[in-house]
């Protein structure tokens, strides 16, 4: 039993008559675990910013309120520990339901706009951009020995269907990379790595994983920083307890099929 459906039966079991609602219960384990949350934060965060951050994320999506308390709890420590904002308009992280072998469990996310925002603190690359490409725009790559890649979108008309997307990443001081999927390659690294791909993540933000998908295969030949490829790590994990790093957590997915895009 977890120790969140565990604080509410005990409650009940007291026969009181007042309901303890999940938001309550979650704020009651993240007291009792105060000396482990401090020291697992990166410097700069308190206990009590974490408390009331985690649950405002907790009370704004009822379907993590069903999940294991613990793996939210990791999630919520991993996007601390990359000081990346989970779960708002940014679009930096997302904690994200998944059932794990019957279980509810929480999974922390990157988007696309978190990896950019990673990219400019690491002063290791100068600029990291993705676009999509639709087929009446002007566009043409060359993998041969001088890499080339040229993309006119058009202004006027209709641009037609997206056919794919591209990732670029510029060096700092010169040098840059890129790389380009095809629509159908990126709906079958989609359906490869999501089990519920027209129902789930995948199918409301298309745009930002197809984007995110392009950016992480682009990072696999890139120059990182530390944070960087910690953070290609924590991507698409869930993990069910807390550490100073939590790259010293396993990832209890690992070897389960589920929606998991680490670097493929």
């Amino acid at each position: 039993m977890s120790k969140l459906k565990e604080t509410l039966k005990n409650k009940e079991a007291k026969g009181n008559g007042i309901a303890v609602n999940p938001s309550y219960a979650m704020k009651q384990l993240m007291i009792k675990m105060k000396n482990d949350i401090n020291v697992a934060l990166p410097s700069g965060f308190s206990d009590e910013s974490f408390q009331k951050l985690a649950l405002s994320t907790f009370n704004s999506n009822p379907n993590l309120q069903v999940c294991d308390p613990m793996s939210f709890i990791a999630a919520m420590m991993q996007s601390m520990q990359l000081n990346l904002n989970p779960n708002t308009h940014l679009g930096q992280a997302y904690l994200i339901p998944q059932k794990i072998n019957g279980v509810d469990k929480v999974q922390f996310q990157i988007g696309y706009k978190g990896l950019l925002e990673l990219a400019h603190r690491s002063g290791k690359l100068k600029t990291l951009y993705a676009h999509e490409v639709r087929e009446n725009d002007e566009f043409d790559i060359d993998y041969g020995l001088i890499q080339k890649l040229s993309h006119k979108p058009l202004l006027k008309g209709d641009r037609g269907e997206v056919i794919g997307y591209y990732a670029v990443y510029h060096l700092e001081p010169n040098g840059y990379s890129f790389v380009f999927m095809t629509y159908d390659e990126i709906m079958d690294h989609g359906k490869k790595y999501c089990r519920n791909l027209e129902s789930g993540f995948w199918e409301k933000e298309f745009d930002s994983m197809a984007k995110k998908t392009v950016i992480k295969k682009l990072l696999k030949y890139a120059p990182l920083s530390i944070e960087m490829q910690k953070a290609v790590v924590f991507d698409e994990s869930v993990k069910s307890s807390i550490d100073s790093d939590m790259l010293n957590v396993d990832d209890i997915t690992d070897g389960i099929e589920v929606n998991k895009n680490i670097l493929n």
